[in-house]
């Protein structure tokens, strides 16, 4: 089987959609910019989403689900948010076709124009929060934690599959209040879930931070995120957790009577990850040989390979190799045992490799005479020989091992690539000689941060959480900074 796939070190971009295509991830849909998510790659998400939606669950939060569409006027309500999402909206504008008189095909009506402009969403806090003022009258209808599986459209002029499409799927919480402490408690809870989730399933080291008031998300008071570390040294923001102090309550007269009876604001949080997560798997782990999966995540976590030459070795292997499925199936495992007589074993091989299978197991003739199978790690690619015998233990550590050596590898480059700088010499020198998390004092201004920006393309990724008041002066002004905050160039 002939991979195809580029060097990372000869073009890293084609690197990854090489590996996104040849995998069998996603692909490019007829309208631009939007992508179609192959079985594979949409097995991927659904081991992200079942595990993330548990993790809600487990804290409180129900789902519910809310119109794709949003009436334009909702979008006028919130004057930060409007100005932050307009330029990416798809409008509907009309809700009927019809034979153009020509015979040349279907055109818009323009008898059937629409009263009002509907907005394809590109996130639901205005339709949320008006059906929020339909739920909550009186203190006893608080916290309202709700969440959203949803796709949701932004109308991207430059896309990437998976990274940055127009369309895309995610998920989005939405919770009311009844005080500012707690709602704050829950922005913080949430993006710990986030990082939780990234680092113990997606084996991929994440920072937690605050963003800057220019980066924050529009509407919002303060937003936290997760920021994480690709393999070419550009940051990718991982999930953010929005904290709405009141803004989107008064927006839509969202108030509650609390146990005094005094009406009061209630105050609001969101927070999503989306399927940018598949891309920061891929980036963050991958090699030059295709996917490699954290086991977590991995759709086949082991795939067993049958060699042989006669009938009767195949009859004998597939005996065997039936047992083995059965037994790591009753250990929680997800095994899948690849009998096609239509490709080699080297080119299924290949294959597995390419899409990143954790664990192959190759059973062949002598294998069957010495009651031994060959175990290969896709992480490593080390081999070793077992007895047929100790496969049932084995294969569930090797799990455990893969995960955390994947995570160990991730977290050793970031660590490799987290450098300190104190002059904006030095910030230049690192940005451009190897690139990842720099660490530098910052005066605090939008002017400065846009002045870096426009020179480096370098932007603040966040203002981490547990960053230590330390004396120094901006690498860029010169003025006084209490902290260092984290600087990269970004997807």
């Amino acid at each position: 089987m002939s991979k195809g796939i580029t060097n990372r070190a000869d073009d890293y971009s084609q690197w990854y959609n090489d590996i996104v295509k040849k995998a069998d991830l996603a692909e490019h849909s007829p309208v631009r910019g939007c992508m179609i998510i192959k079985p594979y790659g949409y097995s991927i998400w659904e081991k992200m989403q079942q595990q993330l939606d548990k993790m809600f669950k487990e804290t409180g939060h129900t789902n519910a689900y809310f119109p794709l569409f949003v009436p334009k006027s909702f979008l006028s309500k919130e004057a930060a948010h409007v100005e932050g999402f307009a330029k990416e909206c798809a409008v509907v504008t009309h809700y009927r076709l019809k034979n153009n008189e020509d015979g040349t095909g279907v055109i818009v009506d323009p008898d059937a124009k629409l009263e009002e402009e509907l907005i394809i969403r590109p996130t639901s806090e205005t339709v949320i929060w008006s059906t929020y003022k339909n739920w909550i009258q009186s203190y006893r209808d608080l916290p309202l934690l709700i969440n959203q599986w949803a796709n949701v459209v932004r109308w991207e002029m430059r896309t990437r599959l998976f990274l940055r499409t127009a369309e895309f799927l995610w998920q989005e919480g939405h919770t009311a209040h009844a005080s500012k402490q707690e709602a704050v408690e829950e922005t913080i809870q949430m993006l710990k879930i986030y990082a939780q989730f990234a680092e113990e399933h997606m084996a991929m080291p994440v920072i937690q931070g605050k963003k800057s008031e220019s980066e924050k998300f529009p509407g919002a008071i303060d937003t936290y995120c997760i920021e994480a570390l690709m393999q070419d040294g550009k940051a990718l923001q991982a999930g953010t957790s929005h904290f709405l102090g009141q803004n989107f309550a008064k927006a839509f007269d969202v108030k509650f009577a609390d146990n005094e009876g005094k009406l009061e604001y209630v105050w609001g949080t969101s927070w999503g990850v989306s399927t940018r997560l598949m891309g920061a798997l891929i980036m963050a782990h991958s090699d030059d040989n295709g996917l490699v999966l954290p086991p977590k995540l991995a759709p086949i976590q082991v795939v067993i390979v049958p060699i042989y030459r006669t009938d009767e070795q195949k009859a004998a292997i597939e005996e065997k190799a039936n047992e083995i499925v059965k037994l790591l199936r009753s250990k929680g495992l997800s095994v899948q045992f690849d009998k096609r007589d239509t490709h080699k074993p080297g080119w299924k091989f290949a294959e597995y490799e390419l899409k990143g299978v954790p664990a192959r197991i190759a059973i062949g003739p002598n294998d069957m005479e010495n009651g031994t199978v060959e175990i290969a790690r896709r992480d490593t690619g080390e081999k070793t020989t077992i007895s047929m015998d100790e496969v049932g233990n084995y294969l569930p550590q090797l799990m455990d091992e893969i995960q955390d050596s994947i995570f160990k590898k991730a977290h050793g480059f970031r660590k490799d690539n987290l450098t300190s700088v104190d002059t904006w010499d030095q910030f230049k020198e690192v940005l451009d000689s190897k690139g990842g998390f720099i660490l530098a004092h910052w005066d605090g201004t939008a002017e400065t941060e846009d002045k870096i920006k426009e020179e480096t393309k370098a932007t603040i990724r966040c203002i981490p959480l547990d960053a230590v008041e330390e004396e120094g002066k901006c690498v860029y002004s010169g003025k006084p900074s209490n902290q260092r905050v984290i600087f990269a160039r970004a997807y």
